[in-house]
């Protein structure tokens, strides 16, 4: 069993406050506590000891080390990116993620990173972690790794060479699987491949996050790339999730169609989920989505090779041109990140009438990023209100100097300030959910995403009639504005707006108990019993455990799992996360129990099914 770290806390010392010591270590006084699960936000005081929270409610009796008068300001979990490209240096400090409200962050998006986890975990921890962060198998690393950078089938040793990876990533603690197909060269891995290998993750019931891939065979087509992502899902029993969903180019107008088709499928018990960002312009290498595949088989120096050959140079300039009239918005919309120039300056100076050959030109002697813009605010509008679908940013944790697109300082506090208090495109409990409680059901996550008794203390206080981004694509490291504290762990990484320099982030692990779930609640009715009685299995004793204050319990058919704080005596407040899992494949036919109560974890078998 992988141990969660919610619970595996040392005893903190209190201090003395008034001559008498303190029972929590922070209180939160007076702030409308918005939970995570979408319902309205209530006025109530929030206390934590110890990384956990402990109480919520009226703590007006109640003291604490540190107390903060929220009043007027709002409360909610800690956001969860579920699509991040933080570098190490950045994670020390993660400025440009705290001044967002960001606690987590999932790592290795789009199918890169390192194959080697455990390592990757001790390389991001050497420097110390501002933010907590999570990884996901890398795809596209573990194809390359094996099958090299040219079109060629993998055989069936090389195969199970990679399911053998994806088995050891999700053994180190991985939440789930990245993958980023319209990049080569795992855009040359067929369907029937990428099931193949994926396949062995059925059993950890978790995710895979895919960036579809768009190709010149279907038109460019944003639909039939999200319909590929669903095809594999469904046929690795992985839950398919579109991320930084968007409808490129000539599909345009589509957000409607693939949400209903999303829904539709949803219904039928095949979850299908996205991420999203609040921006219509994308950012990664000049070279990846513009180049047609055929021409970038075998990497770098046979692609330029084909650049140099003029038969084959003019087929490149065509079938770039193709690309970039169906999936983006023209040559002024696409921004060079070595320079600042445009597409279109460049064509200008340079008096070529062609996209596709000013890029080829470009690239014969360069390798820059670009900006590029892609779709239409009418969809991003529709994506952003839509329950199944996470706001993640598409960056993460960075040194300010290394980065060139807004979404770094202001995603989620666009998506707060544009979307719902201007316009009114959803509410604020709408808006928390989709950065809390959806992300981290989605992950797996079983002790965070929620503010409840019980869980880890992960917590941002923003100011609702200001929360705001302010960098643009000119100015892309202008701070938002609006975020006043953020708490990692129970500890204060960011006060009145300026982070502390704390290191309380940690690596976390994905729990066995752990699955991708839609985030949805378990009736509240005969919870107190459920635990009393699973306490009593998973822990071997006949002593009656006292519920001090339960928390929000979560549900997926016949699995459920809840947080609390309580003991075996009066006002005893240890806190215990309890799950029941009816499927659980450490032991097939049998359904357990698992708790872990204040650092110790048990697991029994209940019956024979």
């Amino acid at each position: 069993m992988r141990p969660l770290l919610l619970l595996a806390t040392t005893t903190a010392v209190a201090t003395a406050l008034r001559a008498q010591p303190a029972p929590y270590d922070l209180l939160l006084r007076g702030g409308t506590v918005i939970d995570g699960t979408g319902r309205p936000g209530v006025v109530a005081d929030v206390a934590v000891r110890n990384g956990v929270i402990v109480r919520v409610g009226d703590l007006s009796r109640v003291r604490a080390t540190t107390e903060l008068d929220v009043r007027g300001r709002m409360v909610a979990p800690g956001f969860i990116n579920v699509h991040s490209h933080a570098d190490v240096r950045g994670l020390a400090t993660a400025a440009n993620m705290l001044t967002q409200g960001v606690t987590t962050e999932l790592l290795n998006a789009d199918g890169g990173g390192p194959l080697d986890l455990t390592t990757q975990a001790a390389q991001v921890q050497q420097s110390g972690l501002a933010v907590n962060v999570a990884a996901s198998v890398p795809f596209n690393s573990i194809w390359a790794a094996v099958n090299g950078a040219s079109n060629t089938r993998p055989d069936s040793a090389q195969r199970a060479r990679m399911r053998s990876m994806v088995q050891q990533g999700l053994a180190a603690g991985a939440f789930g699987i990245s993958a980023g197909l319209d990049y080569k060269p795992a855009y040359f891995a067929s369907v029937a491949e990428v099931t193949d290998v994926l396949g062995v993750a059925a059993p950890w019931r978790t995710f895979l996050t895919n960036h579809d891939r768009l190709t010149p065979e279907s038109g460019f087509n944003s639909l039939v790339g999200m319909h590929e992502t669903m095809a594999i899902g469904f046929g690795t029993s992985l839950v398919p999730v579109f991320t930084h969903m968007k409808l490129q180019g000539r599909t345009q107008g589509n957000a409607a169609r693939i949400l209903d088709t999303m829904h539709v499928e949803s219904r039928r018990n095949r979850w299908v989920a996205g991420d999203v960002y609040p921006y219509l312009s994308g950012q990664t290498m000049l070279v990846s989505l513009i180049i047609p595949g055929w021409a970038q088989d075998g990497g770098l120096a046979p692609m330029r090779a084909r650049f140099a050959d003029p038969v084959q140079r003019a087929r490149i300039v065509r079938e770039s041109d193709d690309a970039i009239a169906a999936r983006f918005t023209g040559a002024a919309g696409i921004l060079l990140g070595d320079d600042g120039s445009t597409l279109q300056q460049y064509m200008m100076a340079q008096q070529i009438t062609s996209p596709g050959e000013a890029v080829v030109r470009i690239l014969e002697t360069r390798m820059p990023s670009a900006i590029l813009g892609f779709g239409a605010e009418a969809d991003l509008a529709q994506l952003i209100a839509d329950p199944d679908i996470a706001i993640a940013c598409d960056c993460g944790a960075a040194a300010a100097q290394r980065v060139s697109h807004p979404r770094y300082f202001g995603t989620f506090p666009r998506v707060l300030g544009r979307y719902v208090r201007e316009q009114r495109v959803l509410s604020w409990e709408a808006a928390i959910r989709k950065m809390t409680w959806l992300p981290a059901s989605l992950m797996g996550l079983l002790d965070r995403g929620l503010i409840a008794p019980g869980m880890a203390a992960d917590l941002v206080v923003f100011d609702s009639s200001t929360v705001m981004d302010h960098a643009t694509y000119a100015n892309p490291t202008a701070p938002s504005t609006g975020v006043v504290h953020v708490v990692v762990n129970g500890t204060l990484a960011l006060r009145e707006g300026t982070p502390t320099g704390a290191q309380a982030g940690r690596t976390l692990l994905r729990p066995t108990e752990g699955i991708s779930r839609p985030a949805a609640m378990l009736t509240q009715t005969d919870t107190d019993q459920r635990v009393r009685n699973a306490i009593a299995v998973a822990m071997g004793t006949n002593q009656r455990f006292t519920i001090t204050a339960t928390g929000i319990p979560q549900r997926a058919g016949q699995w459920w799992s809840v947080t609390g704080v309580g003991g075996f005596s009066a006002r005893e407040e240890r806190p215990f996360l309890v799950v029941y899992d009816d499927k659980d494949p450490r032991q097939p036919g049998r359904a357990t129990v698992s708790v872990w109560l204040d650092g110790q974890y048990s697991t029994q078998p209940l019956r024979a099914r």
